[in-house]
């Protein structure tokens, strides 16, 4: 990958139902010590991906973001009956971009657990 085509993807598979995340809204922030400064909100098409990636070209910085998975809406409004509060709600995925590649941050969800990792 050329100097400046850095870019930040994610998708999100529901293990429970094996089947993307589809209509799951994820907010992006960049974070500096305590402080949270919103970068955008998306949500998840037909195929669990967004659109377009998170972040591309001089939005794509070095430095440390979270990514908020807005799960317990999107298993509600998929059917799932969860408890009150429910286990996961919302789930927070905090990680560190370094240098100028390609950052894949997915989600494997169902109701009770969760998995990430930095694919490609």
């Amino acid at each position: 990958m050329a100097a400046g085509e850095g870019r930040l993807t994610t998708h999100v598979l529901d293990t429970a139902s094996g089947k993307p995340a589809a209509g799951l809204k994820i907010s992006l922030y960049r974070v500096s010590g305590n402080s949270h400064t919103k970068v955008k909100d998306v949500t998840t098409n037909a195929d669990g991906r967004c659109d377009a990636p998170l972040l591309e070209g001089t939005d794509f910085k070095p430095g440390q973001y979270e990514l908020i998975f807005f799960a317990g809406d999107y298993l509600r409004a998929s059917g799932t009956t969860l408890p009150e509060p429910a286990f996961l709600d919302q789930v927070p995925i905090r990680f560190g971009i370094a240098e100028d590649a390609h950052y894949h941050v997915p989600l494997l969800l169902s109701p009770y657990g969760y998995s990430t990792y930095r694919g490609s």
